[in-house]
């Protein structure tokens, strides 16, 4: 899943997509060079970001999902908007992907469920701009299946599909340092709630810490050592801002495991 970002202050590559057409093209080199899907988002859902009005985000995105949907591009649109859910999947967007496992929105599971969408339920307490202070806890693997498991229930609850549904443990979103590092470890406890584990490790900032790397957009090879782990232990999809280089990662890794012959 490729990052395509339509903002002018995410926390790794705000404001270099931020015109349309700029996006469009990024998000064609993102599939030629072996993404399975685009993930585009309008609004910032860093730690401490202030909401993004959905009018704006809607400016931000429709035009890039119009234009790549229109090609033949698989798209999931990153919001917790249900507003913003329904403009994008009538623009050709074909999976929503909530930060808030539609818990922001009222109306978010409704229109997911009227449009026959797929989801992602990504684990996250509190909102982008408090959730640094809900990050406490006792056995975070065991807490964030058990949370998980309940927006799961609410959404099969709405009337969305079993089968529409995957799974994000939220690395970075309420947790610190620490607690994704404790988290990566134990992914495989996710697995058990029986649906499709997505991972975005992606230049965050643990990897940074570990790496000693400051900058986000030079953190390429720690993302894809955690993401090869995320792949070891379970996950399905991975969601990456450096595509050619996690796709080359992963073949390799592939043939390996696998004892191709060249």
């Amino acid at each position: 899943m490729g990052v395509l970002n339509v903002t002018p202050d995410s926390f790794s590559d705000g404001g270099t997509h931020l015109d349309p057409a700029v996006a469009i093209a990024a998000g064609r080199v993102m599939i030629a060079a072996g993404a399975d899907l685009l993930d585009i988002g309008g609004e910032t859902t860093r730690p401490r970001a202030a909401p993004t009005p959905p009018e704006l985000e809607q400016a931000r995105i429709l035009p890039v999902i119009a234009a790549l949907a229109s090609a033949g591009v698989p798209i999931s649109v990153d919001t917790r908007h249900a507003s913003t859910m329904d403009a994008a999947l009538r623009a050709g967007a074909r999976i929503v992907n909530d930060v808030s496992a539609l818990m922001h929105d009222p109306r978010a599971a409704e229109v997911v469920a009227a449009h026959g969408a797929a989801v992602i339920l990504m684990h996250m307490r509190g909102t982008p701009e408090t959730m640094h202070t809900h990050a406490a806890y006792a056995d975070i693997a065991r807490e964030v299946t058990e949370e998980l498991a309940q927006r799961i229930a609410g959404a099969v609850a709405a009337g969305i599909a079993p089968e529409a549904i995957a799974i994000d443990p939220g690395i970075g979103f309420a947790k610190m340092p620490p607690d994704n590092l404790a988290l990566m470890r134990r992914l495989p406890l996710l697995l058990s709630l029986g649906r499709p584990l997505i991972v975005g490790v992606s230049r965050k900032g643990f990897i940074g810490k570990l790496s000693g790397e400051a900058a986000p957009a030079r953190r390429a090879p720690g993302s894809i050592a955690a993401a090869l782990h995320a792949l070891l232990h379970g996950a399905s999809l991975l969601r990456v801002h450096d595509v050619a280089e996690t796709v080359q990662a992963v073949r390799v890794w592939r043939g390996l495991i696998a004892e191709c012959s060249i």
